[in-house]
């Protein structure tokens, strides 16, 4: 079994495998050659880093850096167009345009929603909780639309291949086995540590941790909270998923990660043999061992 754990993030064509002190892109490129990127990182090394919860802050923020990078990495490669390099002005941007759609999808417009029900529903004027549930609720209902909408489109399909390839290849370093296109087959593509079990569990923490505002508070300071107290939500599920995955066969557990796997069914889709090649230099490449001639390192 693995000490420690690995991550990692579908890409355009391509997989991006963060293991403790590095990440790697591995992206094919349209004349099925593979080229891969190698970063050492070292953000997470400070012990005060590393505490719970705040040790969440660290990883969300690392997942967004690394992310927009893998992204941007793999667009122009799998396009044959080589890399672009982003300007950290062009990554804040990036990201703050990416944060403040989510914000306006899955934050705004279902607590407009929610609070809109009170003329409706009588009984969410009393209860904090029924309020909150509500909200919770139609938060997930939009983010479930969200990616379903998004499955339908054949570059969309791809990445979700790559993703299921990801998950895969992790299982089979998680179970001790060599990293081989044959061993990862056999291997689940739902993993309980996936961001998309993340966003579920980060719903779930909302609906319990914003019932204790007041129900007769005003719309903005509800909105305003929401949005001040989403790196603490952020952390406190990050401790979850990881106490979920490393205890995942506990029954009580299997309930509470169940909604996430069953979103994963849509965000993932059965990977063929390149796709999981190319997860599996990922990962070798990550934990730094030996790779097949003619992949290309930059």
């Amino acid at each position: 079994m693995a000490k420690f754990d690995v991550g990692g993030q579908a890409v355009i064509e391509g997989v991006m495998m963060r293991a403790p002190s590095r990440f790697v892109i591995a992206v094919r490129k349209p004349d099925d050659n593979i080229i891969i990127k190698k970063q050492d990182v070292s953000l997470d090394r400070n012990k005060w880093l590393k505490k719970p919860v705040l040790r969440g802050l660290i990883a969300l923020y690392d997942a967004l850096v690394l992310g927009i990078k893998a992204l941007n990495f793999s667009a122009y490669h799998s396009s044959g167009e080589g890399e672009e390099q982003v300007s950290k002005v062009g990554m804040f941007f990036s990201m703050a345009g990416g944060l403040g759609l989510g914000l306006l999808l899955f934050v705004y417009l279902p607590l407009l929603l929610t609070d809109l029900s009170r003329h409706i529903l009588p009984a969410v004027e009393t209860s904090s909780l029924l309020y909150n549930a509500i909200d919770g609720v139609i938060r997930v209902v939009f983010f479930v639309l969200y990616v379903w909408i998004i499955s339908f489109f054949k570059d969309i399909q791809r990445v979700f291949q790559y993703h299921g390839a990801e998950h895969k290849v992790i299982y089979t370093f998680e179970a001790g086995q060599e990293l081989t296109v044959e061993n990862a087959r056999k291997m689940g593509r739902l993993h309980p540590r996936c961001g998309t079990s993340f966003i579920i569990i980060v719903m779930a923490v909302c609906i319990l941790s914003f019932s204790l505002i007041p129900n007769d508070s005003h719309f903005l300071i509800k909105l305003g909270a929401r949005i001040v107290f989403i790196p603490l939500i952020a952390g406190i599920s990050y401790e979850i998923l990881k106490f979920s995955g490393r205890h995942c066969g506990n029954p009580l557990l299997k309930i509470f990660i169940t909604p996430g796997l069953w979103v994963q069914k849509i965000t993932t889709r059965e990977p063929d043999d390149k796709q999981l090649e190319i997860a599996i230099i990922s990962l070798k490449a990550a934990l730094d061992q030996e790779l097949p001639e003619g992949i290309e390192v930059v």
